[in-house]
């Protein structure tokens, strides 16, 4: 099979995964319909807050792994994971960087805006943290740092909006740290930012993205309106 087929399979197979509105099919097996109740978003923030923290933890982790999947099926069928990208014979190309994220986002996409929900859908944190942990090795430990992040702000203010910006805003900071040279080689900064531009951009773009579908709550945040861990959450928007 040839790769621009390979990858046009991974990226469709990837939005059709994404697109699987889990919080959706957890609300109608309980009775409910999750876009009716809590802050109305298809999501594993509101599942949880509506049906508990068991059904929102399921949710969370379902959410998770439909971006996974398709990641690691993508670096396990094209030969991509774990290469040293300072040895010129494993190192993966700019042009299969470029793919492989296609591969991510496509999954992001298909949980925002789902082809099971009109278009419609969830705000994709938990996805993209699944999507991006699997492009291994170069965005799994950025990825876990900004978890890392997500929960010190929850623990901090208990407001999971806010932590979800935070942590994607900190993905490309963490990942910029994580290519940093070593002291004394020959490499430069500059030139491993050229060389990685495509996970600089697009993790750059994932925290624009995140931060875009938030901005309903960035307006409830900026009232004092917006709901904390443990009260009643915010009425869905009409």
């Amino acid at each position: 099979m040839s790769e621009p087929v390979k990858w046009s399979i991974l990226i469709a197979l990837a939005y059709l995964l994404g697109s699987i509105p889990f919080a959706l099919l957890i609300g109608k097996a309980r009775g409910v319909d999750i876009r009716q109740h809590g802050s109305g978003n298809v999501g594993a923030s509101n599942v949880g807050r509506v049906l508990g923290r068991k059904f929102g933890m399921t949710c969370f982790a379902l959410d998770v792994l439909k971006g996974l999947a398709p990641t690691v099926l993508a670096g396990w069928w094209c030969g991509l994971f774990a290469p040293d990208l300072r040895d010129e014979e494993q190192a993966i190309t700019q042009t299969q960087m470029l793919l492989w994220l296609g591969v991510s986002f496509a999954a992001i996409l298909g949980h925002t805006n789902s082809i099971f929900l009109r278009f419609r859908g969830g705000k994709g944190v938990a996805t993209a943290f699944g999507s991006m942990v699997g492009i291994y090795p170069h965005l799994t430990w950025p990825i876990l740092a900004a978890m890392a992040v997500w929960l010190g702000a929850v623990k901090l203010w208990r407001i999971i909006s806010l932590a979800s910006m935070l942590a994607a805003i900190s993905v490309p900071l963490w990942y910029l740290i994580s290519i940093v040279p070593r002291a004394g080689g020959e490499e430069t900064f500059a030139d491993r930012l050229v060389e990685r531009w495509p996970f600089v951009v697009v993790t750059m773009m994932l925290a624009l993205l995140v931060v875009w579908k938030h901005r309903s709550n960035i307006a409830r945040l900026r009232a004092g309106t917006e709901s904390r861990i443990g009260e009643p959450p915010h009425p869905p928007s009409a």
